[in-house]
């Protein structure tokens, strides 16, 4: 399938399309010299505008070559390959995010590492990678260690919970999910968890996405001791 990268904000949930960039001569302000456009309606002739002066315009495209590339995708601790077409030139890099179709679903993964001949990157061409490396975000599972209200902390247990990629932690507040009520105390991010000024959040207000956890640290509300195992 076709490469299609997907937004990435801490800020908003919701995911689109990145516009495709071409350059091209510009008939209001730069009619010998190619700009920048945005590709704002595509097939036959296509609509763009002109990122230096904003003028709207229909143009044909130039054919951009493609290559197929590999896809290696980790899901909560599984792994498998797929393929992922692109054009030539397009850069990737470490965090982007972009779906992948294959035989089963289509899924949001996140790139995690660049593969090249020589060895592994943060950014590359496309045309210069090998393999892309990537994680699943669309769904995930979060890791959480939970301690009683009462009680010692030989007496915390982990449990696992799935949840959405977009679904938001927020220290301070409290979560119910898979029969577990739990407020929210500290949150460790990922690696390639980006947007986020530390990796260990613990104040009151502080929220992560889901696919950006390593491990919610949570106190139990559901009771102030532990049932019987």
């Amino acid at each position: 399938m076709y490469l299609t990268r997907v937004r990435v904000d801490m800020t908003e949930t919701s995911t689109s399309d990145t516009a495709e960039r071409v350059g091209l001569v510009c008939p209001a302000c730069s009619p010998d010299v190619e700009t920048v456009h945005e590709v704002l309606a595509d097939g036959g002739r296509a609509t763009v505008r002109c990122t230096e002066c904003g003028h709207v315009h229909k143009e044909e495209l130039p054919e951009q070559r493609t290559v197929e590339r590999e896809v290696v995708v980790s899901q909560d601790g599984d792994s498998f390959s797929s393929t992922v077409e692109a054009p030539a030139a397009e850069t990737v890099a470490v965090g982007e995010e972009f779906l992948l179709e294959t035989e089963e679903a289509i899924m949001t993964v996140r790139i995690t590492s660049v593969e090249l001949d020589e060895g592994r990157a943060e950014e590359a061409a496309v045309e210069d990678a090998r393999t892309l490396w990537t994680r699943a975000v669309g769904n995930v599972t979060v890791d959480a260690t939970v301690h009683p209200k009462e009680g010692t902390h030989d007496e915390t247990r982990s449990v696992s919970l799935q949840v959405p990629g977009d679904y938001e932690f927020v220290v301070g507040e409290t979560d119910d999910l898979a029969g577990e009520e739990f407020t929210v105390e500290g949150i460790h991010l990922r690696e390639d968890a980006v947007g986020y000024e530390f990796d260990k959040l613990d104040h009151d207000g502080d929220s992560a996405l889901a696919k950006d956890i390593n491990r919610v640290y949570a106190r139990d509300e559901s009771t102030s001791a532990w049932s019987a195992w």
